[in-house]
């Protein structure tokens, strides 16, 4: 069927919506601790008729932009060169495993001594969270790369920049979406860490502010922004690798 999964998970979340608001109805809930649907809609529609709340959009929104684009400028023809130059991997290897073992929120002082409680910080966090998954995911792309293409395309005396163009950038292309997908989410928080933890404005600020007053409807709205954030990127992102479908090379014999 068609639009089973649309009709299945769709009913499954309406399910849960109503199953939440009776609760909160009935007395089964606590509003105070776990709020309602109804709730949060109300507090949202107050938020948006309010100029500050969408300053705070403004601030978030460019934090991530600015930390994932530049995560992806620099994590994946980082993690293409490494994989294709071995001397490359030996150099940088060291400092990419070592930044993912380190919880980059632990930096994220460090970061505000050298950049400031302004936007910079948190872009500086958001980047280091980003850039990591996507300089491994394009590493491991290019070394599962079928090595029996790599031989016939080099028995053939083909270039190495032929042989990346055909056979190692197409086939690799998933596993830097996976990367992308990934560092998505860790892109997002970094944008609410960096502003829960030092920051004037910004959806993180608001949301710090709101569970500091016990106001869990704002709470959970701005929790449901960056959730609905995350969710566009991820489908935005298998929009655009599905029409590289047709430039991976096939493999197995045609019939």
């Amino acid at each position: 069927m068609k639009f089973e999964r649309l009709l299945i998970g769709g009913g499954t979340l309406v399910v849960f919506l109503l199953v939440w608001e009776l609760c909160a109805d009935f007395g089964a809930i606590n509003p105070l601790f776990i709020s309602s649907p109804s709730r949060i809609v109300q507090a949202g529609s107050a938020l948006m008729a309010a100029p500050d709340f969408w300053n705070d959009v403004r601030v978030s929104a460019r934090e991530f932009i600015f930390g994932y684009v530049a995560a992806i400028v620099t994590g994946v023809p980082l993690g293409l060169l490494m994989g294709t130059s071995r001397r490359l991997s030996y150099i940088l290897a060291p400092f990419v495993d070592t930044l993912n073992a380190v919880p980059r929120v632990t930096l994220l002082p460090l970061l505000i001594i050298w950049f400031g409680i302004g936007i910079w910080s948190k872009v500086a966090v958001v980047f280091l969270g980003a850039v990591i998954p996507i300089v491994i995911s394009a590493l491991s792309g290019v070394k599962t790369n079928e090595a029996r293409f790599l031989a016939m395309a080099r028995s053939f005396s083909a270039s190495r920049t032929k042989i990346f163009a055909s056979i190692i950038l197409p086939g690799t292309v998933p596993y830097i979406f996976t990367g992308l997908k990934y560092a998505a989410g860790r892109a997002l928080l970094g944008v609410v860490v960096g502003e829960l933890y030092a920051s004037t404005a910004g959806l993180g600020h608001m949301i710090a502010e709101a569970g500091n007053m016990f106001q869990t409807d704002t709470l959970f709205f701005g929790v449901l922004i960056f959730t609905a954030t995350g969710l566009v990127v991820v489908a935005l992102l298998d929009r655009l690798e599905r029409r590289f479908e047709r430039w991976r090379p096939s493999v197995g014999a045609a019939t």
